[in-house]
This record gives C-alpha cells, sequence and structure tokens, in this order.
C-alpha cells in the first residue's frame, strides 16, 4: 500500500484512538522503558534518565544494562518485562528482524504490554515494519510511532537528535516530553511509516555525501594539498556538509569524530549498508531511480566485505585511500 494511503487511512482512525488513548493512558506506568543500549541507545537513555525519567532497561549486553545500573535504572529480564513495567517503551535496534521480534516474537514486548502505554521505535528500517506493528498495537489498546533519528553518536551523547516521527499526531504531541529528553527536534512527518520515509532519503543521502566527501579529501591530498587546508576551503566554500564540517572522515584533523580514533565506535559501515539497502527496495517498490544511491550502496558494501562492518561508516575515506581493510 502506498505511504500516502496509509497516512490518510491512519489519520480516519486518530479521533477514536485519541478517546482509547484517554481511558487507557490512567493505567499506564510512568516509567520508560529502553531497549537496545548500543552507540545510540545508551547515550539516548542515559540522557533519558538526566532529565529525571525511571528507565527500565534490557539489551542483549550485559554490559550495558550494567552501566545503566550503576546510573539507577531497572534492569528487565526481557523486552516483556521491560513492557509490563513501563507506560513508554523506546527501542533502538540494528533492522528490520530484530525489531519484529523484539515487538512480537517470544518474551517480546507486546507479551508484557500496558493498555495505554506508547511505544516509540527509533530504529531505521522499512516502513512496512511499523505499519504492521502500530496495528497489532493498536488492537491490544496502546499506541506506535516510528520515531526514527539523525545525528549521529554525536548528537545522541549531547541530547541534540532529531526525531522524524511517523504516526498519529496526538499520540506524537503525548510522546514530546520523551522524545525532547533525547532530542532538540522533533518533526511530525505524517501517518505511520512516514518518519522512516524521512529517515532512509536522509540517510542515503548521508552515505553518498560521505564518500563524496572523501574522493574529495583523497585527491586533494594525493594532489599535494594540506589536508586540513583542503577541509577548511571545503567548509568555506559550496561543497560543505555535514560530513566534511562535523563528521571529517580524514584522520588528524577533526577530534572527538570516528577519524581520530581508528574508526572505532560511531555508525557502523554495516548499518549504512543496511539504510541504503532500505532505500533501493523502497525505490524500487516507487519506481524512484537513484543511481548515486545504488552506487554508495555498493561500495558500503565492498567495504564490509573487507572487513568494515564494525568500523565508523567514515572509514570509506581508508577504503578509496587504500583500496584495503584497515
Amino acid at each position: 500500500m502506498a505511504f500516502s494511503t496509509l497516512a490518510k487511512s491512519f489519520q480516519v482512525c486518530s479521533r477514536s484512538h485519541a478517546i482509547i488513548f484517554t481511558r487507557a493512558s490512567r493505567k499506564a506506568s510512568t516509567n520508560v522503558g529502553f531497549i537496545g543500549l548500543g552507540n545510540m541507545g545508551g547515550f539516548m537513555a542515559k540522557n533519558l534518565m538526566n532529565k529525571g525519567h525511571k528507565l527500565v532497561v534490557y539489551d542483549v549486553s550485559k554490559a550495558a544494562t550494567e552501566a545503566l545500573a550503576k546510573a539507577g535504572a531497572t534492569v528487565a529480564k526481557n523486552p516483556a518485562d521491560v513492557a509490563a513495567q513501563s507506560g513508554t517503551v523506546v527501542t533502538m535496534l540494528p533492522n528490520n528482524d530484530i525489531v519484529t521480534n523484539v515487538y512480537t516474537g517470544k518474551d517480546g514486548v507486546f507479551e508484557g504490554l500496558q493498555s495505554g502505554s506508547i511505544l516509540l521505535d527509533s530504529s531505521t528500517v522499512d516502513p512496512s515494519v511499523p505499519t504492521a506493528l502500530e496495528k497489532i498495537a493498536n488492537s491490544k489498546g496502546s499506541f506506535f510511532l516510528d520515531t526514527p533519528v539523525s545525528g549521529g553518536v554525536i548528537a545522541a551523547q549531547s541530547g541534540e537528535l532529531t526525531f522524524m516521527v511517523g504516526g498519529d499526531k496526538q499520540i506524537f504531541e503525548k510522546a514530546q516530553d520523551v522524545l525532547s529528553g533525547m532530542g532538540k527536534k522533533l518533526v511530525h512527518c505524517g501517518g505511520i511509516g512516514m518518519g522512516q520515509a524521512a529517515k532512509i532519503c536522509n540517510n542515503m543521502l548521508l552515505g553518498i555525501s560521505m564518500a563524496g566527501v572523501a574522493e574529495a579529501m583523497n585527491l586533494g591530498i594525493r594532489l599535494g594539498l594540506d589536508g586540513k587546508q583542503l577541509m577548511d576551503i571545503i567548509n568555506n566554500s559550496t561543497g560543505r556538509c555535514w560530513s566534511s564540517e562535523i563528521y571529517n572522515p580524514v584522520p588528524g584533523l577533526m577530534p572527538n569524530v570516528p577519524s581520530a580514533r581508528d574508526y572505532e565506535g560511531g555508525f557502523y559501515s554495516g548499518l549504512i549498508a543496511k539504510d541504503l539497502g532500505l532505500a533501493q527496495g523502497l525505490a524500487t517498490r516507487t519506481g524512484s531511480p537513484i543511481p548515486m544511491g545504488a552506487l554508495a550502496s555498493q561500495i558500503y558494501r565492498l567495504m564490509c566485505k573487507a572487513g568494515l562492518e564494525v568500523r565508523d561508516f567514515s572509514s570509506v575515506y581508508k577504503f578509496i585511500q587504500d583500496g584495503q581493510k584497515i
């Protein structure tokens, strides 16, 4: 079904959903549940705690949950346990299959869901995933929004993420207190799945721009230009972008970015490859040509094959420079 049709059909139901929310929300806990405490989720959860929210957390990594427990969070035994103790649940997970399993699988969120709860999935997935999960949540008297983010690990740490939100606008307004605890800009993009549509378009451009910055920087340095001087020229010229100005991929030019620490941490190359794959699928579905996106997808897939899957995606600079894994 087309995204516009989904958005319209959801709006028809919004009034009845709002009535259910008013009646059921009295039963929901004020705790915030958080599932997925990786490079992004860990910082997002900490920021919620810093804003005074009581957290119930779960992750497959014991080290990740222990770090939050030391800060005062309650550690749940599984996603169902998180949902049973929380009125709002945030998930930040790697891909379609994991998101679906965390919600619908054994000991999943839907097994412990409180009536009137709000579910916020900040993962980057195909828009069909939140569309399906929202239907299940509504059938249980609860609500689902797709809430993917932009800004990377730096913005996750500082609490300055941008949230692109799809779903009922009244529920979006109810969720703003939690979302604003992790981000500075909250954008309602339309009906369910529209947040994911916006995020996938953004990440396709991000993958293209990072590869472009890497190519330009590599060419300039090989021509004999000083890297810092070239970066300054680009950032004061028409080539300036987030990848050049905030997250430059060349080692030694900027502090506190993955290129300054051998591309450890950050946004894994495997994840941008996954997002570019989602963009290709949606392009096929809508008949939209994306030649640059397709080429970027192939570059990052080759990087993953070369052993860079769990290095930050800005390692595309080293991949282009060396033509082999680090």
